[in-house]
């Protein structure tokens, strides 16, 4: 079968296809990238590791945004809203390596 023009054949290998848990993302950004961690912190443990680091240009992370958004309209629209019980991104004083962050 010949592959039609401009289409992407995506390939997902088995480890990857099983995923990564994270229960919290920090986002920072630059002038040129935003950079997207994904965190699982447990219970009682005052250490967390970063699972996956993403750096986007800015208009893929408004590409993702906008993404995000349709994909939780559609969600929603089948499943009821998704409640969260806070209106602001929580404040987290976190400390990576030298540098303090909040998410």
């Amino acid at each position: 079968m010949e592959q039609k023009k401009n289409e992407l054949n995506i390939e997902l290998d088995e480890k990857i296809a099983q995923g990564t848990y994270s229960n919290l993302a920090v986002i920072t950004h630059s002038s040129s990238e935003f950079i997207l961690d994904f965190i699982r912190i447990m219970p009682g443990l005052p250490k967390a590791q970063v699972q996956s680091r993403i750096i986007l240009t800015p208009e893929h992370a408004k590409r993702l945004l906008i993404a995000l958004q349709d994909n939780v309209s559609k969600f929603e629209s089948k499943n009821g809203q998704i409640k969260v019980e806070y209106n602001e991104p929580p404040v987290i004083p976190m400390k990576f390596g030298s540098g303090n962050f909040q998410a």
